[in-house]
């Protein structure tokens, strides 16, 4: 016997789609830094930006102009060219000038960090450390960022040497994991300068990307390939050790968690889109309705550690990095599992846009230690609550 149907019943696909008078916020819309009510915008084409027709006053002009932008100079579907080229001419056109860590629009950097995950992984990737870069070198004193498209390799820092000579500063060794090898410009680089480990500036031009070492499916288009430096010339950018023992350390280390939000929210778009387009069942609309809320809970941690970080710009907050990066990384990895469970190999197989961005999020994610990082995790919530009293709650234990 069929039971009654349930009057007030919604169906999912209509929440999904609704306005603020029909449903409220339900799925996150990147634009200045908090979560907001998406329409009927797809983020990624052709339609309205996020905000603009929510009529909910979310409107932010940074996220309409860097829509617009994209939309005329995404790669194609293929990706004809280097990611590069497309990041160096954003960095002309201005779309990577972002306010500074702690600078009291924190919120609105990590926001625009998801956005450029959310349309695309790999781009995310070098922007974000071409953004990383110039905030480094703020922080430190480093040189003028210039015109150039940086890139920050500091992977494995003692696969570098660094040796003063009458002519200056020379890196000798091979640097694993660089990002950008063959399209950015100039990069910051981590050296071991006796028992200490130094960063430095130097013009990528004079070193030498090895081929074949970069043989990855996900984020392929990075050229993360292992870079040769041959008595290399570089400048040094604050003392030993500054590199790590400074705040902005851990504001860069949430600002890859941001990344991470963002690309998840692009693979989570591939379920969204699929319940407006057609019945997914109930099943797959049970993983759509576990992803929003998952998104929803993870854009409200960056953005409360945003507030947390502006309110004390100067204080390093391990703990608090290390939370929100293991959050993301949860986020990110459970919306991979709901969303194949939910669309099973379809997507995978037929759609390219978004295998290539599954594939690229599961390689960017490793940039987490996975276990490792929750054990030091775990060390400093111990230790600091143990000693630190009331004070500390604020960083190591929900606020």
């Amino acid at each position: 016997m069929a039971l009654p149907a349930n009057p007030h019943r919604r169906r999912a696909a209509d929440i999904v789609t609704a306005g603020p008078q029909a449903g409220g916020a339900v799925w996150p819309a990147i634009a200045g830094g908090t979560c907001s009510v998406v329409t009927n915008d797809d983020l990624m084409g052709d339609g309205p930006v996020a905000g603009d027709a929510a009529g909910d006053g979310t409107s932010d002009g940074a996220a309409r102009a860097w829509h617009a932008w994209w939309r005329v100079n995404r790669p194609g579907g293929d990706r004809p060219g280097p990611v590069a080229e497309v990041v160096r001419r954003a960095r002309v056109d201005g779309m990577l000038d972002l306010p500074p860590p702690g600078g009291g629009d924190t919120a609105r950097r990590w926001a625009a960090l998801a956005r450029w995950g959310r349309a695309d992984p790999v781009f995310a990737r070098l922007a974000e450390g071409h953004v990383d870069a110039v905030a480094i070198l703020a922080e430190l004193g480093g040189p003028d960022p210039g015109p150039w498209l940086w890139g920050v390799w500091a992977a494995v820092p003692r696969s570098l040497t660094a040796t003063r000579g009458g002519e200056g500063w020379l890196l000798k060794g091979e640097r694993p994991w660089c990002s950008g090898a063959g399209g950015c410009q100039r990069a910051l680089v981590t050296a071991r300068d006796g028992e200490q480990i130094r960063l430095f500036a130097v013009d990528v031009a004079q070193t030498v990307p090895i081929p074949g070492t970069w043989p990855a499916v996900g984020m392929a288009a990075s050229d993360s390939r292992t870079v040769r430096f041959a008595d290399t010339s570089a400048q040094p950018v604050g003392e030993p050790g500054r590199y790590v023992d400074r705040p902005g350390f851990w504001h860069g280390g949430i600002g890859v968690a941001a990344c991470w939000y963002g690309v998840a929210a692009g693979v989570a778009d591939s379920l969204r889109d699929a319940a407006r387009e057609r019945d997914i069942g109930p099943h797959a609309l049970a993983h759509l309705g576990a992803v929003a809320a998952r998104l929803a809970a993870c854009q409200a941690l960056l953005d409360r550690s945003a507030a947390f970080v502006d309110a004390d710009p100067g204080r390093r907050v391990p703990g608090l990095a290390a939370r929100v990066r293991a959050v993301a990384e949860a986020t990110a990895t459970e919306v991979l599992d709901r969303v194949g469970r939910a669309l099973g190999a379809g997507p995978l197989c037929l759609d390219a846009a978004h295998a290539r961005r599954v594939a690229d999020l599961t390689v960017y994610l490793r940039q987490s230690h996975a276990e490792s990082d929750l054990a030091a995790l775990g060390e400093l919530v111990r230790d600091a609550t143990a000693a630190g009293g009331a004070a500390a709650e604020g960083e190591w234990w929900p606020w």
